[in-house]
């Protein structure tokens, strides 16, 4: 049986909530202990007791409703945040693409950015060199691979934050929603790309509201609800409950 790459054992993850104290500024200073406790106390849950395991090769996707806890695991997985409470454990590098136009600067050009975003996500720049006419060509951007990307569309930018990931050869590659933007002809490309990578044994987690992406891609599926794992089994069951609702 292969070790698992993903480990999540027990883990919260919360945040302190720093709102308005009622009352204004002169109960703040009168009763200032109470109010700093009450700060301090106030805490927003993103993710409660999740507990899951991953391994080598698998498709694992997560579905549920915006604010469930969805993009917090795969910041976890990333290791751009830290979990309050519990064990997250990663064995490999994780490629991510969390968000649309993340590490891209907009005064650069395309080209620019690729070396940029190649050299932040861990290649060196002769690799980036090596690899940057693929990307492009994957991209369908060389008519506009010179112009800065401020001017590019929500679509573009989609195009080339997945190019890139796509041409790292990531242990995990991490994504969120990005299918989503695009015509149906590049989400087409990026489902069999990721289909490629999983036949290759690229582990892959993947968040989506696309059921039929979902069902295309992942072997198993966690439904999160209320900040935690309501279900967690093979994609045909769990796509099939989560319709259901």
């Amino acid at each position: 049986m292969k070790d698992p790459v993903i480990v999540f054992d027990h883990v919260c993850k919360s945040y302190s909530l720093y709102h308005h104290i009622t009352g204004g500024t002169k109960n703040l200073l009168f009763h200032l202990p109470s109010a700093v406790s009450a700060i301090r106390n106030s805490r927003y849950e993103a993710l409660k007791d999740v507990s899951f395991e991953l391994k080598k090769g698998e498709a694992f996707g997560i579905i549920g409703k915006n604010g469930a806890g969805k993009s917090t695991i795969l910041g976890l997985i990333a290791g751009v945040l830290k979990p309050t409470e519990g064990r997250v454990t990663v064995k490999g590098q994780a490629s991510a693409l969390l968000e649309l136009g993340a590490g891209f600067h907009p005064e650069l050009t395309g080209r620019e950015n690729i070396m940029l975003n190649g050299i932040i996500l861990g290649l060196a720049k002769a690799e980036v060199l090596k690899k940057i006419d693929e990307i492009i060509e994957f991209s369908e951007l060389a008519e506009f691979i010179d112009q800065p990307i401020r001017v590019y569309s929500s679509g573009m930018l989609a195009r080339l934050g997945f190019s890139v990931v796509a041409h790292l050869d990531p242990d995990i590659l991490l994504i969120d929603e990005i299918l989503a933007v695009g015509d149906m002809e590049f989400q087409k490309k990026c489902i069999d790309k990721m289909t490629s990578f999983k036949k290759s044994g690229v582990t892959i987690i993947f968040i989506s509201h696309s059921m039929p992406d979902v069902k295309r891609i992942c072997d198993r599926v966690a439904w999160f609800d209320n900040h935690t794992i309501k279900m967690i089994g093979s994609t045909g069951d769990i796509v099939f409950s989560y319709a259901k609702q």
